[in-house]
């Protein structure tokens, strides 16, 4: 399979197969039913949200009603917006999310416990091969380590999730192991390293994309070719830390640089706006080794401890992903940009976990915009 498809003043995204045209081919329902405000019965039925749009008034709730809120979920089956509602006198405010549209259902770890518990794991269990995320399907803390997780590592990561408490957390043990997805090969590259254009962006008006901050911090230049000469300058970038992003931007000044994802024979997808995650969303993701690969959203703001380091405020999926992925898109069926693949485990013959930084924060710490 050919997968370069960067050109001097025209860069277009990664590309994958026919099978990645099949699958791009089908978009999302956005339907959104209308429903009357002034008929109670018909206002509390929950209604059938597009994936972003459910993101959306997920956020609104969380922020309208605070800490009565522990997170909420996309039911990608039926449409729906699930929200959690912490156990006790919120029967108001069950009441007002039902008439927004959203299913509610009680739970009993509230958004500051588990958030707590989040920071005790970072006190206690920073350990190389670890991640957590708040999964709001489950109203717990996932936390999953990597096959290098053995003997005392292990039992300090055990006893720690024993120490939050009877159903704050759970571990899953991975088979792969956490690692940024570096490699040598095609696509964009680094004296001898490769990894994956993620999305074409303006700064200050002149032609940039994203990729994965590892590959920034590793190296300063990048071309488009393996052997090339030098098309694009690291400007940004932030690797391990808040996140794992870098800003580069194109030497030639009148490089145009289509707001798409390339999909391979003449096909492309139109990247239409950067939107945030939502738990149980369906993503696909584009990367110079796999192409085209797809899967949903498992947990937000998740942490990873890499051998390198730290990240934190990652999107985890059960997308696969292999070595010289990193850096590439990771968006929806319509367009909308949601993440750039940091790392993660496995390979897409047996599966594994991938993590994302969202794209909207690495946009809002560079200070561009969309391309």
């Amino acid at each position: 399979m050919k997968h370069k498809q960067i050109a001097k003043r025209k860069i277009v995204f990664v590309t994958a197969g026919a099978a990645a045209i099949a699958a791009a081919a089908v978009l999302l329902p956005n339907a959104n039913a209308s429903q009357s405000p002034s008929q109670d019965r018909e206002a509390a039925a929950p209604k059938r949200f597009s994936a972003a749009s459910a993101a959306e008034l997920a956020a609104g709730l969380g922020e309208r009603f605070g800490p009565s809120i522990a997170g909420a979920y996309y039911d990608k089956a039926s449409g729906r917006l699930v929200v959690n509602v912490v156990s006790g006198d919120n029967g108001d405010v069950i009441a007002q999310a039902q008439r927004a549209g959203a299913a509610t259902r009680t739970v009993e770890n509230s958004a500051a416990e588990l958030t707590s518990a989040a920071q005790t794991l970072k006190q206690r269990a920073t350990i190389p091969g670890t991640a957590w995320a708040v999964d709001p399907r489950t109203n717990r803390i996932l936390v999953t380590a990597d096959r290098t997780v053995t003997g005392g590592k292990w039992d300090t990561l055990e006893s720690t999730v024993r120490s939050l408490g009877t159903g704050m957390a759970r571990i899953r043990k991975s088979a792969g192991e956490f690692k940024p997805l570096v490699a040598g090969g095609d696509a964009i590259f680094a004296d001898g390293a490769r990894c994956s254009l993620g999305f074409n962006v303006v700064k200050d008006g002149a032609p940039a994309f994203l990729t994965a901050g590892h590959c920034g911090v590793a190296f300063a230049n990048w071309s488009d070719s393996q052997g090339g000469a030098p098309i694009a300058t690291v400007r940004q970038a932030t690797f391990p830390g808040d996140g794992d992003f870098a800003l580069v931007t194109y030497d030639d000044p009148n490089t145009q640089a289509p707001g798409q994802v390339n999909l391979g024979n003449g096909r492309a997808l139109p990247v239409n706006g950067a939107a945030e995650a939502a738990v149980g969303q369906e993503v696909f993701r584009m990367g110079s080794t796999t192409g085209l690969h797809g899967g949903t959203v498992l947990g937000l703001d998740a942490t990873v401890n890499y051998p390198e380091g730290t990240v934190t405020g990652l999107i985890q999926t059960d997308v696969c992903a292999e070595p010289g992925d990193s850096g590439g898109a990771l968006f929806t069926r319509d367009g909308s940009a949601i993440g750039l693949t940091s790392g993660g485990s496995g390979d897409c013959q047996t599966g594994g976990e991938t993590f994302f930084q969202p794209v909207t924060t690495a946009l809002a710490a560079v200070g561009a915009e969309l391309g």
